[in-house]
């Protein structure tokens, strides 16, 4: 089977899974911590080399406080549970903003944790407009870093995977997306089982995969 080196996750339909459970929609984030470990585990199993959580996102913040507060803290989660595997964990986003958690900072330089393993990034108040800042600002493409992208540490992604059933890129990494092949869930995310997964790579597997040549 052909395998994607990079895969993407957009883990949406958190608050619409707490509403359809009679509850708030904040409750719904704690949620999908368990999937994403387990779709770590399962990105192990099967050999991809890197993968890309979407977080929350810098327009996210404009939400109502407790939906916020619930969002960042489950990423906080996330974070901290993925430096107990092997992996290799970065964090990229805006941490200028008094939206970024202080509880991340730590991982906004690449780590390497146990023997390293997959690369593990986190999108945690990301924005496409502050990636692409420096390159706005910069007269010419040279190689020097101030006219990288924010997220120059993350490669070209080859699948994105968005569950939630919406069929749209949200911003997310508008650079390393730019060939990727876009498989979407209709099942919300809190719903996360291993079918998803193994759907999405047999769909991959069919993909005539030329990135343009």
């Amino acid at each position: 089977m052909k395998i994607p080196r990079h895969i993407g996750i957009i883990p949406d339909g958190n608050r619409r899974w707490a509403e359809g459970k009679g509850l708030s929609k904040e409750k719904g984030y704690d949620q999908g911590i368990d999937p994403g470990l387990l779709l770590f585990k399962l990105c192990q199993k099967v050999g991809v080399k890197e993968v890309t959580y979407y977080g929350f996102t810098a327009d996210n913040t404009k939400r109502p406080t407790e939906q916020r507060k619930a969002f960042t803290e489950a990423c906080i989660n996330a974070v901290n549970i993925l430096s107990k595997e092997n992996a290799s964990l970065l964090v990229v986003g805006n941490t200028k903003s008094p939206m970024f958690p202080e509880e991340l900072m730590p991982y906004t330089e690449r780590k390497v944790f146990g023997n390293g393993g997959i690369k593990i990034n986190f999108l945690v108040n990301y924005s496409w407009k502050w990636d692409l800042y420096q390159l706005k600002k910069s007269t010419s493409l040279s190689n020097n870093i101030n006219n990288q992208i924010q997220s120059n540490d993350i490669s070209r992604v080859d699948l994105i995977i968005r569950w939630g059933g919406r069929r749209r890129l949200s911003g997310f990494l508008p650079v390393q997306s730019i060939y990727s092949d876009f498989f979407v869930v209709d099942d919300y995310w809190p719903d996360f089982n291993q079918e998803h997964f193994y759907d999405a790579l047999n769909w991959y597997n069919t993909q005539d995969i030329t990135l343009g040549g």
